[in-house]
């Protein structure tokens, strides 16, 4: 099999059916993810701080948190980030990144009154999510091929009108007709032949004896930063307060490359009149890059009822985001019959909304002894509320949308944390989270059919997530200085392309993802 050397930048693009396949429910679920990310001792303790309070990240969970506040304080986080992919075949792929988690201020001032005696201020920067992530694998005994699939669906279209003209955009209508992106691909790349010359059905490489494998390659980068503004307080010391608004900016890419070499293969003939059997191979590059900014608003409490303990509940809105959206991507194919080369099309360039989840997270908390505390919240995130709409006129993408609903449910996130001060100056933490699949099992277990954007019929579904967590924490005065270590275990499943039909199951493969961060924030209350 060919080697895997690099990602090919190419190109696709779309007309007037680009409202199901410029986007797509696979992109929604991307942008929509979180992670364990803030201050070392917000870390440390597994993010289980919604009745807890006083801390930088709370500006981002519970804006109640910052109503806890009685003094200002400005701090700053550093992360180092150590990620370990593993296939089930045993690929593996290991990457360090460094990263600014947190940086943050808070402001108090003290208003005279019994009832609100403390009014908050704050602004902080958190990276809110990272989408930094490599894979790559290979699957052997193919039981079909990527050319059969989109044959399934190119079925109705004539030959004529998936012919490539160099002199245009062939995404943005080829006489008259909008064709699939990757049909039109794929015919000029011959992984797609017509049954006859002036067939409207086709078939695809792969038929009765023919064998073959397949490698993959991905890369995801990106990232999604919140800038958060709050105000809070406390009425009476017992209920603490805060409302606050993010604003959010979003880089997602995404390179994928897949092949495969077949032996016995439904390859075209020398003459291009029709098909022979035969051994031929095909690379498909792709390139997606996905920008914008957003917003959301965020609002919570946190009631102590006695001094020992604490309950807090908060709500986020989804986040509303403007996007940009891009394509390219390009074919290389050999056939023994003597077809070799490569195919492409040109750039493609989109905008739409984005609205994600609604949050919602309830959490208790308890102080024993005044030197240990105990912590626990629940989150859930609607990932079926997920919905996307035009950038220019707001329409809803209702085929998209329903996608959504089909793949996608609400996740429920279950965090635990614990403190422990073993002086006035050390602190001892742990923590533990743990986070279901937003995916419905029939999209899972590939028991519908699943579409995705772009000429990219590949797709990554992420199942659980958890995080173990420890963390050491020191007081001098008016400086703090907080440690954690964070281990993250996420299991994925990467799909080359969607089971169809009756089609045989698609291979899958199984990922592992193991992240160890250290982070540390250096920080000085006033």
């Amino acid at each position: 099999m060919k080697k895997i050397t690099l990602f090919a930048i190419a190109v696709c693009a779309g007309g007037l059916v680009t409202t199901v396949s410029a986007q797509s429910a696979i992109d929604a679920y991307s942008l929509s993810q979180g992670d364990l990310r803030g201050t070392a001792r917000f870390m440390s303790m597994a993010g289980a701080f919604g009745a807890l309070g006083g801390d930088l990240s709370t500006l981002n969970q519970n804006p109640a948190g910052i109503g806890v506040y009685r003094s200002s304080e400005i701090g700053v986080t550093v992360d180092f980030d150590m990620q370990s992919m593993k296939t089930d075949n045993f690929y593996k792929d290991n990457h360090t990144h460094v990263y600014c988690n947190n940086f943050g201020y808070v402001g108090s001032a003290f208003t005279g009154s019994d009832i609100m005696p403390v009014f908050t201020w704050g602004a902080t920067y958190t990276r809110a999510a990272s989408f930094d992530r490599d894979y790559h694998g290979s699957f052997s005994s193919l039981p079909t091929s990527l050319s059969n699939y989109v044959a399934s669906f190119t079925d109705g279209v004539a030959p004529g009108d998936l012919l490539i003209d160099k002199n245009q955009n062939p995404y943005q209508g080829v006489n008259g007709v909008y064709p699939d992106w990757l049909s039109i691909l794929s015919y000029n790349s011959y992984l797609i032949n017509p049954q006859t010359p002036t067939s409207t059905r086709y078939n695809g490489l792969f038929q009765n004896g023919t064998t073959g494998n397949s490698e993959y390659m991905v890369r995801e980068r990106g990232s999604i930063d919140e800038y958060s503004v709050n105000f809070g307080g406390n009425f009476i010391n017992k209920i603490y307060w805060g409302i606050g608004i993010g604003i959010t900016d979003i880089r997602y890419s995404r390179q994928v490359f897949y092949d495969e070499e077949l032996q016995g293969a439904r390859i075209p003939n020398a003459e291009a009149t029709g098909t022979e059997t035969g051994n031929g191979y095909f690379g498909l590059d792709n390139f997606k890059r996905i920008t914008g900014n957003g917003y959301n608003f965020k609002a919570g409490v946190i009631v102590k009822p006695i001094d020992e303990l604490r309950f807090g509940l908060a709500f986020h809105t989804p986040t509303y985001y403007s996007l940009n959206q891009n394509y390219d991507a390009v074919v290389d194919y050999s056939y023994e019959s003597g077809y070799e080369g490569s195919s492409d099309t040109d750039l493609g360039y989109f905008e739409y909304r984005l609205r994600t989840p609604w949050k919602m997270i309830a959490s208790v908390a308890g102080v024993i002894g005044g030197r240990a505390i105990l912590s626990f919240d629940y989150q859930r995130d609607a990932y079926n509320s997920m919905s996307l709409s035009d950038g220019s006129n707001g329409f809803n993408y209702d085929y998209v949308n329903n996608n959504v609903k089909n793949y996608y449910k609400a996740s429920n996130t279950y965090r635990f944390g614990a403190e422990l001060r073993l002086t006035p100056q050390f602190s001892l933490r742990a923590g533990y989270s743990y986070q279901n699949g937003g995916v419905k099992s029939e999209a899972e277990d590939q028991y519908i059919e699943v579409e995705t954007s772009g000429t990219d019929p590949s797709y990554t579904f992420d199942n659980s997530t958890q995080y173990g967590t420890v963390g050491l924490g020191y007081r001098y005065k008016a400086f703090y200085a907080d440690l954690a270590y964070v281990h993250r275990y996420r299991q994925s499943t990467f799909h080359p392309f969607t089971a169809w039909g009756d089609s045989p199951n698609i291979p899958t493969s199984k990922l592992s993802q193991r992240d160890n961060n250290i982070v540390v924030t250096l920080g000085v209350k006033f």
